[in-house]
């Protein structure tokens, strides 16, 4: 027993080593991300969803479907093909009559973290389809994020209004989770649908944070903290918090729960404000019945029920990124994979 205590010991003390490697590996390129994020230019990628479908259809079919139906439907599409050229060369010799135009729909994504970083990418895809965007055209933005910062989501939030202020349709599609800052984005949509067991609300607000004061003061270290401002610092990590400090505290937090229901209200007036904005999380059944959301329904099923009559554009703002940047990604993907076989055995449940 005792050789399998230790051996456990030393196991978790390699483990914790490694960790520690990869948390500072990903942390240096993550400096030098941030250094040189400016220095790398990205690129607008729009892909075909229309074109996309029409693949899959046809590698489908090619497995499938019996090699005579086959031929048929060849000649059947050339045959198409040639009526739909004459139509365009009696087109062209009837300029003054326009062929009518198919409506657009722009899918844009989102996913965030906290600091809703994916905010950089949703604003260059956002200016890229408004200076393209037509009459009848929409936009579909597919949300997932279970919140954050305050003004990070506030910005995030202050993109999709500019779809809105443009006058262009606004969807927002919730596939798992529009929680806290991710929903006050997803209610500025003239639509709201969600997954069925898609985590929508949680309008909240959270602050937390440790306090070593004891843990200084055991071990005879002194901090010293210097404002100026009665309510500069009202807690802190170090110091010796306040009753008076944490009621500031706890009444700033307040005033900010405040401002994120009214900008709940204005945007889905016809809510109940005050059942919904408690912080709870519901799904998106539930989510419908409470006027979270207005529909049951995933992005997929958006985007195929416009295929037939609409063309369908993917829009993706990516950022070019050096072999820094993709050995940091890498090895916070291994780090945050490793924390998650770790979890799932601690639970008794085998990885997903």
């Amino acid at each position: 027993m005792e050789f399998l205590y230790e051996y456990g010991l030393f196991l978790a003390q390699a483990v914790t080593l490694v960790g520690a490697i990869l948390i500072l590996v990903a942390g240096l390129v993550s400096v030098g991300q941030r250094n040189k994020a400016e220095q790398h230019e990205g690129h607008i990628e729009i892909r075909d969803l229309n074109e996309k479908y029409d693949q899959l259809n046809e590698q489908l079919q090619h497995v499938v479907a019996d090699p005579e139906i086959q031929k048929l439907e060849r000649k059947a599409r050339k045959k198409q093909a040639k009526k739909d050229a004459k139509a365009a060369k009696k087109a062209r010799k009837h300029q003054d009559e326009a062929p009518e135009q198919r409506k657009r729909l722009y899918v844009l994504g989102f996913e965030g973290d906290i600091k809703a970083s994916a905010a950089d990418n949703l604003r260059e895809e956002i200016t890229a389809v408004l200076n393209q965007v037509e009459d009848g055209d929409e936009v579909l933005v597919k949300v997932e994020s279970p919140g954050g910062m305050v003004h990070s989501y506030g910005l995030a939030a202050s993109q999709l209004q500019r779809v809105r202020d443009a006058g262009v349709p606004l969807t927002i599609a919730v596939d798992k989770v529009a929680a806290s800052g991710g929903y006050m984005m997803a209610c500025v949509a003239d639509r709201i649908v969600a997954a069925p067991f898609a985590v929508i609300g949680s309008i909240g607000v959270l602050a937390q944070l440790p306090n070593f004061h004891r843990l200084l003061k055991k071990n005879d270290i002194d901090f010293e903290l210097f404002t100026a401002g009665e309510y500069k610092r009202t807690v802190t990590m170090f110091g010796e918090n306040t009753d008076k400090g944490r009621e500031k505290f706890s009444e700033e937090l307040e005033k900010t729960h405040e401002l994120f229901k009214d900008f709940v209200s204005t945007n889905r007036p016809q809510l109940d404000i005050a059942k919904v904005a408690t912080g709870e999380v519901w799904y998106g059944k539930q989510a419908v019945a409470e006027g979270l959301v207005d529909e049951l329904k995933t992005s997929d099923a958006i985007v195929q029920e416009h295929l037939k009559e609409w063309d369908v554009f993917d829009v993706r703002f990516v950022l070019k990124k050096n072999w820094q940047e993709k050995m940091g990604l890498a090895a916070e993907g291994a780090l945050e994979s490793a924390f998650l076989k770790i979890w799932q055995r601690g639970q008794g449940r085998p990885p997903l």
